[in-house]
This record gives C-alpha cells, sequence and structure tokens, in this order.
C-alpha cells in the first residue's frame, strides 16, 4: 500500500489523482439513454454488454466503454452523419451508473448507489458513518479493476473523489 500525500504529485503512476474532479468513463453495466433529435426510433435506453459495447441501430455494435459521455455522443454524431442522417443532433446520458462498495470501520458497509462528483466523506457518510474504532484520518481505496489498495488521507482539505465499481475500505484506529 502507498500513503499518499496531499500532494497530487506524489500519486503513484497507477493511481488516478483523487483530489481532481473525475471525468465519468463509460462501461460494462451502465444504463445509457442515448436521444437523437427527431429520431424516435434512435432515442431510447441502451445498456452497455459485458464487451463494453452497445448495439446502435444503422451502426451496429458500436464500444462505448472508456469513452466520456461527450466523446461517445460526438462517435455517434459523425457515424450517423456519414450517410445515415443530415446533421445529427445526439446527447448521451448516463441514468444508472455501476454501484461502489464500503467495508470495515462503518455503521452499514455494503453495496451503494454512485453519484456524480462523490467524495470518500459521503461514501461514509451512505454507509452510516464510522464506528466508534474508526480511522477518521485516512482511507484505503481499491479502485474498479485495479488490483491494489491505496491509502488516501482525509484530513489534508482536499475532497478525496470516488469512482463507480470502487471499494471503500475504513480502517481501525490505532490508540
Amino acid at each position: 500500500m502507498a500513503l499518499l500525500s496531499g500532494c497530487a504529485s506524489s500519486l503513484p503512476p497507477a493511481a488516478p489523482n483523487p483530489y481532481a474532479v473525475p471525468t465519468y468513463a463509460i462501461a460494462p453495466a451502465d444504463q445509457l439513454r442515448i436521444t437523437v433529435f427527431g429520431e424516435e426510433a434512435l432515442s431510447k435506453e441502451y445498456i452497455v454488454t459485458s464487451a463494453g459495447d452497445i448495439s446502435f441501430p444503422l451502426l451496429g455494435d458500436v464500444p462505448a466503454a472508456g469513452k466520456s459521455v461527450a466523446e461517445l455522443s460526438q462517435m455517434l454524431t459523425t457515424e450517423l452523419s456519414s450517410g445515415y442522417l443530415n446533421d445529427p443532433r445526439v446527447n448521451v446520458e448516463v441514468l444508472n451508473y455501476r454501484p461502489f462498495y464500503v467495508l470495515g470501520e462503518v455503521s452499514n458497509s455494503g453495496e451503494f448507489t454512485f453519484k456524480p462528483e462523490l467524495t470518500a466523506m459521503q461514501a461514509v457518510a451512505v454507509a452510516g458513518g464510522f464506528t466508534y474504532r474508526a480511522d477518521r484520518k485516512r482511507v484505503f481505496i481499491r479502485r474498479a479493476g485495479d488490483d491494489r489498495e491505496y491509502t488516501y488521507d482525509l484530513d489534508g482539505g482536499r475532497p478525496v473523489y470516488i469512482q463507480p465499481g470502487d471499494t471503500i475500505r475504513v480502517g481501525e484506529r490505532f490508540f
């Protein structure tokens, strides 16, 4: 485990900067609403498959995983304007995000609904708050798809942002 200070330059290369407001990357199991203005047959809800694609009319399987909402919107606009529609207007929004998990010294460990710009302190609050034995100065976070757990200080004055799929562990304090 690496102990991260409040300075972004001390972050290990594999860890995302937890102090920057994250840009959401679409991933499998996300539920999207895609609206193509004036095209009711194309405007509907889509689920990102385990392969990271959405099955979009006219275009077939479109890779969505790893893209931001803006990137997917731009890609669909470009593809639809290539011989299918004149000047398409595409809007993409995420309806349901993947959950995050909180365990350890919190009142109610478990799986919780992700909201954009969620911080570690808010995640602990959603889990019922710290127990009396909790270490309130740091949390341990395993990012989705990462095999390492990172330690983040909570008393550095800057919020630590959570991503969907993250597992937040609150440790026990040592007297």
